[in-house]
C-alpha cells in the first residue's frame, strides 16, 4: 500500500510541477513561499532525538507555543523544533517561537524522507488535525512515536474520512495516542475504527493559552484606546458586509463607539478596505497609523499579526467571524471570552463546536441564527451595561473552568519519549 500511494502521490506532484513553475515565475510572493517550503528544513540546525512539533496555522501555532513552554519546564535543554503549514502560521512562529522554525514541505516521499533523516526526531507531535500520509508512514517505518494533541475531528471531516475508513486507518497506523479535545471528537475517531486504547480525551489546550490580559510583549505596538470599542475579529469573506451594516447602525446610535476590523488573513486587508469605503467610510490602516487612536465613529483596519488580543482586552463587545459560512466553520471565540468580553458568533461553528456550546450555555457567548441577528445582539450588549457585565463574567469563568489540558497532554508526550539509549533508525 505504501509503495502504491507513494507512486500515485509522486506522479500527481510531477504533473502539478509545470503549473507551479509557471505561477512561481509570474508571482514572486508565491515563488518565495515555495522556496520556504522546499528548503526551509535545510536551515534548521541538526536536531537528533528532538521533539518535532507540527502545527498548521495561527491558532495551532499558539497551541504549540504553550505546549513547547510546558515541555521545557524542568527540561530547558530539551531539543524541540516547530514546523508550520500556512504562511501566516510560519510568520507568527518565527516572531514568537523560542525554538527553530521551518515550513513543512509538500507531503511527497522524496521531500519528507530527507527531512526525517536530517531531523531524526525522537517524537512527532501533531496539533489538532494535521494528518499527512507520507509523514505519518515515515514515522511508522522509523519507529518514531506520534502523538496527536488537541485532536479535532469535525462532522465534515468525519463524513469525508468515513467514506474511506480503510485509508484513514492505514494513514494513522503510526499514531500512538489520539489526545482529543472533546468527547464528540473522540467518538468520531472511535467510529472510524481506531482502538479505544489509543484514544484519550484531555480537553482543549486553547483554554490554557488564554490569559486575563493581552500579550504584554506586543501591547506596546498598539495604542491605548480611551473610548469604548467594538471589535470584529478574524473576519472571513462574506462577514464584512453584515459587519458594516451593523457598524453604520451602531455608529448612529452610539456616537462614542469606535470599531476595529481584523480580517483572519491580513492579505485580505486591501479587499476589506475597499468594501468599507463602499459603505461611505474611510478606515485607518494600523500599519500606516501605528500610534493613531481610533476616534469615536472611526474604523481601524488591523493589518498586523499579534495585536488582536490587545484590542479584545479593551473592547465592550466582540464579534468573531467565520461562523456565517459552513465552509469556514468559525474562528477562535475563546480569545475575547478569556479577556472577559462577551462574544457574538455565527451559527456554523463546526471547527469550534465545543467552545460554542460551552459559551452559549454559560451566557458568555451569543450564537446567532443568521446575519440579521448581528446588529440586535451587538446593540443589546452595548446598550445594557448590566447584561454586558453578566455575560462578561460568564465568558471569563467558562474559560477558567476548562483549563488544565496542557498538563495532561505533556504527560502523554513524556510517556511516549524514547529512553535516552534509543536512536531512531535513519534508514
Amino acid at each position: 500500500m505504501d509503495f502504491l500511494y507513494n507512486i500515485l502521490i509522486s506522479v500527481l506532484g510531477l504533473v502539478a510541477t509545470p503549473f507551479l513553475l509557471l505561477k512561481s515565475f509570474m508571482d514572486p510572493a508565491f515563488r518565495g513561499e515555495w522556496i520556504d517550503r522546499l528548503k526551509g528544513g535545510d536551515k534548521v540546525p541538526l536536531q537528533p532525538n528532538c521533539v518535532w512539533v507540527h502545527a498548521a496555522s495561527v491558532g495551532e501555532i499558539r497551541v504549540a507555543k504553550i505546549l513547547i513552554a510546558a515541555l521545557r519546564v524542568g527540561e530547558s535543554s530539551r531539543k524541540i523544533v516547530l514546523s508550520a503549514f500556512t504562511r501566516t502560521g510560519y510568520f507568527l512562529a518565527k516572531q514568537e517561537s523560542s525554538v527553530p522554525v521551518f515550513r513543512l514541505p509538500p507531503d511527497l516521499p522524496f521531500l519528507v524522507r530527507p527531512l526525517m533523516i536530517r531531523l531524526q526526531p525522537a517524537l512527532l507531535v501533531l496539533i489538532e488535525a494535521e494528518l499527512w500520509p507520507c509523514l505519518l508512514r515515515q514515522c511508522l517505518h522509523r519507529n518514531i512515536p506520534v502523538v496527536l494533541v488537541n485532536g479535532r475531528m469535525t462532522e465534515k471531516a468525519f463524513g469525508n474520512y468515513a467514506r474511506v475508513g480503510w485509508f484513514f486507518r492505514w494513514m494513522t497506523e503510526g499514531i500512538t495516542v489520539f489526545s482529543m479535545r472533546s468527547e464528540a471528537d473522540a467518538k468520531r475517531i472511535l467510529d472510524l475504527g481506531i482502538s479505544p486504547k489509543r484514544v484519550r480525551v484531555t480537553g482543549n489546550i486553547k483554554f490554557d493559552l488564554l490569559t486575563a490580559s493581552a500579550d504584554p510583549d506586543r501591547a506596546s505596538e498598539a495604542p491605548s484606546v480611551g473610548n469604548p470599542i467594538a471589535v470584529f475579529g478574524s473576519t472571513r469573506p462574506g462577514d464584512e458586509g453584515p459587519v458594516m451594516e451593523a457598524i453604520l447602525k451602531l455608529k448612529e446610535e452610539f456616537p462614542d463607539l469606535s470599531f476595529i476590523i481584523a480580517p483572519r488573513h491580513i492579505e485580505r486587508c486591501q479587499e476589506v478596505d475597499q468594501l468599507v469605503r463602499s459603505f461611505g467610510m474611510e478606515p485607518l490602516l494600523h500599519s500606516r497609523n501605528p500610534d493613531r487612536v481610533p476616534r469615536p465613529g472611526e474604523i481601524l483596519l488591523l493589518d498586523r499579526l499579534g495585536l488582536l488580543n490587545h484590542y479584545y482586552a479593551r473592547a465592550v463587545v466582540a464579534f468573531v467571524g467565520g461562523g456565517f459560512n459552513p465552509r469556514f466553520g468559525g474562528q477562535n471565540i475563546l480569545e475575547p471570552a478569556a479577556l472577559g468580553v462577551p462574544v457574538v458568533f455565527g451559527p456554523h461553528m463546526n471547527n469550534f463546536e465545543e467552545e460554542a456550546r460551552l459559551l452559549s450555555q454559560s451566557g458568555g457567548g451569543v450564537q446567532l441564527k443568521n446575519t440579521a441577528g448581528l446588529y440586535p445582539a451587538l446593540r443589546q450588549l452595548v446598550a445594557d451595561p448590566e447584561e454586558r457585565n453578566r455575560r462578561s463574567e460568564a465568558a471569563r469563568q467558562t474559560v477558567a473552568q476548562n483549563r488544565g489540558a496542557v498538563e495532561k497532554n505533556v504527560q502523554f508526550i513524556e510517556s511516549q519519549l524514547p529512553k535516552p539509549s534509543r536512536e531512531p533508525n535513519p534508514q
